[in-house]
């Protein structure tokens, strides 16, 4: 027997941990992640713009980016199709997104797949498998499904926790309408409750150009995203963000922590009133007036704000940053 490895509630305050590593800010943190949708209903499309997205250093709607290499793994697609829909999204194909038609299923060798094009490739940040049932083994027990779909999944978290990257799997909807969406992923709960975050993309009608994208997860806040397909790009396009109720001018956390850092770094003893503070990080004039780039909030109280040198100044900057949202 293995004795338990504890810790005190004291100890644990004041240890200190990495803050959660975002590749698209607020959306999409390291980590396992499931897109869901009904078939052809542009899951695809959505997830092979979120890759140029990423390797171009793009933001993805209002959300920040970081930048890497990206590996699309699109197993229903040949490379003529995906060289079509690059045309369609692009003129300036990067060499940063990688694509492959082929690959192993989990059991037989897809995670030292992975690994391989990681370790050549140490930039990647962000994975995407189209679509999940592709490399899973079939003649799965069906009897343990759940022991089964949890397995699997968390045979992919452990290597994108274990890498930092974000790998995001393409999945199916059942047919069985649910109230909640994330009820509807095809398979058991296993699929989900091993994800850190589950997105479903859902359209009123196969015809529709409007859809929602239903987000959930372990570091994210649950929002649902109101999106339009675009018939001539193929862009999916926001609309709407029910966390902020507007179409989203705002600017996000990542966003605004960088622009409150560029100022510390420039004038450390910074002390101003939160719509001098705005002038100073967002002198193109896009946030509104007296609130800070955009948030449509003011910063605290109404007293004006210094900083000190005696914090670092990425911590002031986030936590300031928080108090504007």
């Amino acid at each position: 027997m293995t004795k338990l490895e504890t810790i005190t509630a004291e100890d644990l305050q004041n240890r200190t941990y990495e803050p959660t590593h975002f590749l698209v800010d607020e959306l999409i943190p390291e980590g396992l992640h499931i897109l869901a949708g009904a078939p052809k209903i542009g899951k695809s499309w959505l997830a092979l713009w979120l890759c140029l997205c990423v390797s171009q250093g793009q933001p993805l709607w209002n959300f920040a980016i970081t930048q890497g290499e990206a590996l699309y793994l699109s197993l229903e697609d040949s490379f003529q199709r995906i060289q079509t829909r690059l045309f369609d999204l692009t003129e300036d194909a990067p060499p940063t997104l990688h694509f492959a038609i082929m690959a192993d299923t989990l059991k037989r060798g897809l995670e030292q797949q992975i690994e391989q094009f990681l370790t050549e490739h140490s930039d990647t940040k962000l994975v995407v498998i189209d679509t999940l049932q592709h490399v899973r083994s079939a003649g799965s027990d069906s009897n343990n499904l759940y022991a089964n779909d949890y397995h699997d999944i968390g045979i992919l978290k452990q290597l994108a926790d274990r890498r930092h990257i974000a790998i995001l799997l393409i999945h199916h909807l059942r047919k069985l309408h649910d109230d909640d969406p994330m009820n509807m992923i095809s398979g058991s709960t296993g699929l989900s409750g091993a994800a850190d975050s589950t997105f479903v993309l859902q359209k009123s009608s196969r015809l529709a150009n409007i859809a929602s994208l239903h987000c959930t997860g372990r570091d994210i806040a649950d929002r649902t995203l109101k999106l339009e397909f675009g018939e001539e790009d193929h862009v999916w396009k926001l609309l709407e963000d029910s966390k902020t109720c507007s179409s989203a001018s705002k600017i996000s956390t990542l966003q605004l922590t960088k622009l409150l850092s560029e100022l510390l770094r420039a004038d450390p003893e910074y002390l101003g009133s939160p719509s001098a503070l705005s002038a100073k990080i967002d002198p193109d004039g896009h946030a509104q007036k007296g609130y800070p780039a955009g948030t449509g909030k003011r910063c605290g109280s109404k007293r004006k704000r210094g900083f000190s040198r005696d914090v670092p100044q990425q911590r002031q900057a986030v936590d300031f940053a928080q108090t504007c949202r």
